[in-house]
């Protein structure tokens, strides 16, 4: 994780190349990562996700993967969004961009996760088990459905963000 704030103020996950994926805390154990006996692996499935977000199956729940580009990822639950550092000068200058950006965004098709509370956001890579606290973050979400959409904004002239927005559409 990079830290690019005061400490505790924005937690960003990085990826090792590949995508992140956000992983109910109930099923941790069932995300084998790159590792496993599998001609395919739980990473190899993360990878075949095509554009900005995917869903795959993880034991009795599905995880959402955050594919395109391994950009640092933050989520920012006062925006219901995770925030991908595409481009900026300064996290701060991110950060700044995120409600015009959420604004002026040209949203791609939403998809449904059905989520049973809290996930853990870290390298599709790495077995559920295995991420310290460095690398990964803890995202609470109250359980329910959710819209999930994606875009791509520049809104400054320097400045790129993606941006995954979550919304509850039906609590549990």
């Amino acid at each position: 994780m990079v830290r690019y704030a005061e400490p505790g103020t924005v937690e960003w996950v990085e990826s090792g190349g590949g995508p992140l994926i956000a992983v109910p805390e109930t099923v941790l154990p069932f995300w084998a990562g790159a590792d496993g006996e599998e001609t395919a692996s739980d990473y190899d499935r993360a990878c075949e996700i095509d554009g900005h977000v995917g869903l795959l199956p993880v034991g009795d729940c599905t995880a959402l993967v955050l594919g395109d580009e391994p950009a640092s990822t933050a989520y920012l639950p006062e925006h219901g969004v995770f925030v991908r550092w595409c481009a900026a000068d300064s996290e701060n200058e991110l950060l700044a961009s995120v409600p015009a950006a959420v604004d002026a965004a040209e949203w791609e098709p939403e998809v449904c996760w059905d989520v049973p509370g809290a996930v853990l956001l870290f390298d599709a890579a790495w077995p559920g088990s295995a991420p310290s606290g460095d690398d990964r973050v803890r995202v609470v979400l109250e359980p329910g459905r959710y819209a999930v959409r994606a875009a791509r904004v520049q809104p400054g002239p320097e400045t790129w963000v993606g941006l995954v927005q979550v919304r509850l559409v039906a609590p549990r």
